[in-house]
């Protein structure tokens, strides 16, 4: 860096230090000016005025299909934006409090479970009306459903990062007396960066599948459709044109392949400096962009510009209290604490399901949930195959490219084309397999959910081996543990909680996926499995919404059964034994 000498000033004080600019900064301020004005034509498009009488058709003209990926990232970048706040804000709630994490847990449980699809069109008549006579409606509810399918692996994440802090980091927290604000900031999220960053770009990906499903949507017989990659390829899939098909799997890849490499890739490298060791690792991943960036000026000038809001928004922040509590609180003032909010939260809960038992007992009577309770145990069957192979298969390969650098660099990006990939896009050819090989649908259907919740767990398995320290490893191979030792004694006990994070995740991801999975369509040729997916598919579709709540509220069951009872015990052995 070439700076000019500090001469003294006539009053004796130095003269600021003047930073000569190269042409890397230029070439950076260009691209960021260039993006900003792109965001800004982009997002014009997002106000223009909307007549729900008069709905324009998709435009599936391939010419269009860059203006479309440019709405579409939009969105999806929007509703991360969304989610990393979700995160932080309900994540630190569930782990600082333990009354509340009774409720904010089960509640992720149950929202991670909820079919927001078979709610779409609930969610489009309510944003159109919040914005009439303006397409930002539609694209809040688009918006809100990508959000829907990034935010909960995000904030299980890191609720498990900040349950199973070190415990010598939270000493030295209090120690120091930090503000919770500096907590938060310098010890806890510093902490969960890594399982974040991979937690963020896993969560992004099962956003493209989202967007496929929720850019073009039917409310009330009326086609309702916002410009972009899935609306397109919504419109080819209906009309069964397999060259229009191939260019929006064309353009989605281009797009996925782009943002990796522009963004998440540069994201990944960046994080590598939170990795918790004491020696340096001598093999890091890296990123041109981020290379290039770092060569720039532009990061220490804007920290220095920024250093007096940041200053001030810290001595705000003193209100919010310090950390230096103790660790142990009055036994009897918290159980009686914990007493009247079970009472409280217990009676809230109770008024909730009486009023909607009141409701079925009046449309349809109780014997409703009689046939879904018997389809969620087939359903539940298909769930467990697909992540007990999942794990089997891919947390091997997840700690193989997580432990090394250079393979993380070649397999990220291929990884994350694969886990972007919109599963509804292969159900063409998913159609035509099934037909031409006689391959129950049945069967076939838990091949089509996978496509949607495998990635949970291969992601979160190569966060976990990212996440492993160089000491720990150099001293593996100092001990000479090879093989299944150290598998048992470093790999595994380093894995696990990413993998708890990751399992949590897919299971959910897996009772959703079943929804689109176990009923696939293609040109008028529908093929439709037994299960509970295909029984809330159905009843969405008839708009039998007594039917469409006894489904939502029996795979909610099964989910919030199924993480109480299995994945919770096994999120507390990752917090009492597994954490680094």
């Amino acid at each position: 860096m070439k700076t000019f000498a500090r001469p003294e000033t006539h009053t004796g004080q130095a003269a600021p230090t003047r930073t000569r600019l190269s042409w890397v900064d230029f070439a950076v301020a260009a691209a960021f000016l260039v993006l900003g004005y792109a965001i800004l034509q982009v997002g014009k498009g997002t106000t223009v005025n909307f007549d729900p009488a008069d709905v324009p058709d998709v435009d599936t003209d391939p010419s269009k299909l860059p203006y479309y990926a440019a709405r579409s990232v939009l969105r999806m970048f929007i509703a991360l934006i969304a989610s990393v706040v979700f995160t932080f804000g309900y994540a630190y709630a569930a782990a600082r409090s333990r009354r509340l994490e009774r409720v904010l847990i089960p509640a992720l449980d149950i929202l991670q479970s909820v079919p927001v699809l078979g709610f779409l069109s609930v969610l489009v008549t309510f944003f159109v009306a919040l914005f009439p006579g303006s397409l930002l409606g539609l694209e809040c509810a688009v918006i809100f459903a990508i959000f829907t399918s990034q935010a909960w692996n995000m904030t299980f994440g890191f609720y498990a990062t900040l349950t199973s802090l070190p415990r010598e980091l939270d000493e030295v927290s209090r120690s120091f007396g930090f503000t919770r604000w500096m907590r938060f900031w310098r010890v806890e999220v510093p902490a969960g960066v890594i399982d974040l960053v991979w937690n963020g770009m896993m969560s992004f990906a099962g956003g493209w599948f989202m967007l496929v499903a929720s850019e073009a949507v039917s409310v009330s017989g009326q086609e309702y459709a916002v410009p972009g990659l899935g609306s397109y390829a919504g419109t080819a899939i209906g009309e069964g044109d397999l060259g229009k098909v191939g260019w929006v799997i064309l353009a989605m890849t281009v797009t996925i392949v782009t943002v990796n490499f522009l963004f998440w890739r540069p994201l990944t490298a960046w994080a590598e400096k939170y990795k918790n060791e004491q020696s340096e690792s001598t093999d890091v991943q890296r990123s041109y962009v981020l290379d290039f960036l770092r060569r720039s000026h532009w990061p220490r000038l804007l920290g220095r510009a920024t250093a007096p809001a940041r200053d001030a928004t810290g001595r705000a922040a003193r209100v919010l209290g310090r950390d230096d509590m103790a660790l142990s609180v009055d036994p009897a003032r918290r159980r009686t604490g914990d007493v009247v909010f079970t009472v409280i939260a217990g009676a809230v809960i109770l008024w909730g399901l009486y009023d909607l038992v009141r409701y079925l007992q009046r449309e349809t009577g109780l014997g409703v949930f009689g046939e879904p309770l018997v389809l969620g145990l087939i359903t539940f069957v298909r769930v467990i195959v697909l992540v007990a192979a999942a794990t089997v298969v891919w947390v091997p390969v997840g700690v193989w490219i997580g432990s090394s650098p250079r393979l993380t660099k070649i397999a990220q990006p291929v990884v994350q084309v694969l886990a972007s990939f919109p599963a509804n896009l292969l159900f063409p050819v998913a159609v035509w397999f099934f037909l031409e090989t006689g391959l129950n649908i049945n069967i076939g259907c838990i091949l089509l959910m996978a496509l949607g919740a495998q990635w949970y767990i291969l992601f979160n398995a190569i966060a976990g081996a990212m996440a492993i320290p160089s000491d720990l490893k150099e001293a593996m191979d100092d001990l000479g543990v090879r093989g299944l030792q150290r598998w048992k004694r470093l790999i595994i006990p380093a894995v696990f909680p990413s993998y708890v994070t990751g399992g949590i995740t897919a299971s959910g991801g897996a009772w959703n996926a079943s929804i689109v999975g176990e009923v696939v369509t293609f040109a008028g040729t529908t093929l439709s499995a037994t299960g509970l997916g295909a029984y809330i598919f159905h009843a969405t579709e008839a708009g039998d919404f007594p039917q469409l709540i006894a489904g939502i509220a029996v795979m909610s069951m099964y989910v919030v059964g199924l993480n109480r009872l299995f994945w919770r015990p096994l999120y507390r052995l990752a917090e009492r034994r597994y954490s680094l």
